[in-house]
């Protein structure tokens, strides 16, 4: 059990959690418009079109912008970064990185990540950020 307060998966999302909860970052790509989107719904935000597939994304992505929480949230330790993410494919998520001090020294924006995942609950497991290997 965990304080950390967790999103409620609907039909329109069910794809995505599942898909994190066996190790894969879904996206929705347009079939009409080639548009790549999150998050998930099932319509394409750019035409409009609900003729959408969704597969599984790289799981890389860059720093777009973070800032450092020091005040406590429910279930998470301060300092803690709640950050925004540009994928590989495009679209921007946000997420927590870890793995690295949560120092504005440490995070430095446009540093390559990799997506990992936080098994939360047997339903909920959180797509997480960590600086890439090699990077």
């Amino acid at each position: 059990m965990t304080d950390r307060i967790l999103p409620i998966p609907t039909p329109e999302t069910r794809h995505f959690w599942e898909g994190t909860r066996i190790g894969e970052l879904r996206l929705q790509r347009c079939i009409a418009c080639d548009n790549t989107y999150f998050p998930p719904r099932p319509f394409c935000p750019d035409c409009g079109s609900r003729d959408v597939s969704i597969y599984a994304a790289s799981g890389r992505g860059a720093l777009h912008s973070y800032i450092i929480n020091h005040i406590g949230a429910p279930g998470m330790k301060p300092p803690f970064a709640v950050a925004i993410v540009e994928l590989e494919e495009g679209p921007r998520m946000m997420a927590n990185i870890h793995d690295c001090p949560q120092t504005p020294e440490a995070l430095v924006l446009d540093m390559p990540l990799e997506v990992s995942f936080e098994k939360v609950t047997d339903e909920i497991t959180l797509p997480q950020f960590k600086p890439a290997k090699g990077a």
